[in-house]
């Protein structure tokens, strides 16, 4: 049974990059380890993890990450999905975009869709370049359009750290869907 109020939230590598604890002097890693703090220090949700996230953490991941993570395992806040082939969605993705570079990022993080769907659809990631793409894709692809997708450096227009302590609600503004495509 799980705990009230728990969110298990999908936390790109990119995020476990930026942080780099107490000593952080640049604005994105300040930010990334803020939230991290947050997730772990004020909030009940539970990290989720895949194959592909776990290399990409394990390659990427600052000190501080490290140390977050091996606590959040610990505290058994850790939650492990192991994907399925999803090749309907797959192949949807790739029919939907115009440009092969697009479907190659895209296909390069599909497994973030993939953990986010076999979870409670939240995605954590500092790429914007990636979620704009998925935003275009939202508006075809069904599947993915309710995915709320968060990025802890945009400390303004998103204030990730009041919607994180506010239980992570699903917020239609934070959707794939609604994210303004330029």
């Amino acid at each position: 049974m799980r705990p009230r109020g728990m969110k298990r939230i999908v936390v790109n590598a990119s995020v476990a990059r930026a942080a780099g604890g107490e000593g952080a002097t640049a604005s994105v890693s300040i930010n990334c380890t803020e939230f991290l703090e947050t997730f772990r220090d004020n909030t009940p949700h539970h990290v989720v993890m895949t194959l592909e996230l776990s290399e990409e953490w394990d390659e990427h991941q600052s000190n501080f990450a490290a140390a977050w993570l091996a606590n959040m395992i610990a505290t058994k806040r850790f939650h492990y999905v192991k994907l399925s082939q999803n090749r309907t969605l797959h192949e949807k993705i790739e029919a939907t975009a115009s440009q092969q570079k697009d479907i190659n990022a895209m296909l390069k993080d599909f497994h973030l869709l993939g953990a986010a769907l076999a979870t409670d659809q939240i995605v954590i990631s500092l790429d914007e370049t990636i979620r704009t793409l998925f935003a275009q894709v939202s508006q075809r692809v069904s599947e993915i359009r309710d995915i709320i997708w968060v990025n802890p450096e945009r400390t303004t227009k998103e204030q990730p750290i009041t919607w994180l302590k506010n239980g992570a609600p699903p917020e239609v503004q934070r959707q794939l869907s609604a994210y303004p495509i330029q």
